[in-house]
């Protein structure tokens, strides 16, 4: 997962309430955790994503406490982890809180 989130441009890890926070010039993008002694990563996600990803498969995503009421999606990390779609997953909350101008540098990811 934190390589996922570094490979991205001026991504920077940072300790926050003693979890590592994965932020774009001090916005954050990703939170890794864990919930029910599950390791977690919660992401920014767009309007609809998380009720669609959660309604899709409850047993990997789920609504994280504090900012899943902000649309945030939370992702269960064990298991057969889908890292494909983690890894769109990623991107995407990072192309939401990156400027735009850093946004316009990274390609854009071919849709399988």
């Amino acid at each position: 997962m934190r390589a996922l989130c570094l490979a991205l441009p001026e991504a920077r890890e940072k300790l926050t309430w003693d979890v590592p926070t994965l932020r774009v010039r001090e916005k954050m993008f990703a939170l890794c955790g864990s919930e029910d002694a599950r390791l977690t990563a919660w992401l920014k996600a767009p309007p609809g994503a998380q009720e669609s990803l959660v309604a899709y498969d409850p047993r990997r995503y789920f609504v994280p406490p504090y900012v899943g009421r902000a649309g945030w999606v939370g992702v269960y990390l064990d298991g057969r982890v889908p890292w494909a779609q983690v890894a769109a997953l990623v991107e995407q909350s990072w192309r939401l809180v990156a400027p735009r101008k850093l946004v316009a540098k990274l390609p854009v990811r071919d849709e399988d």
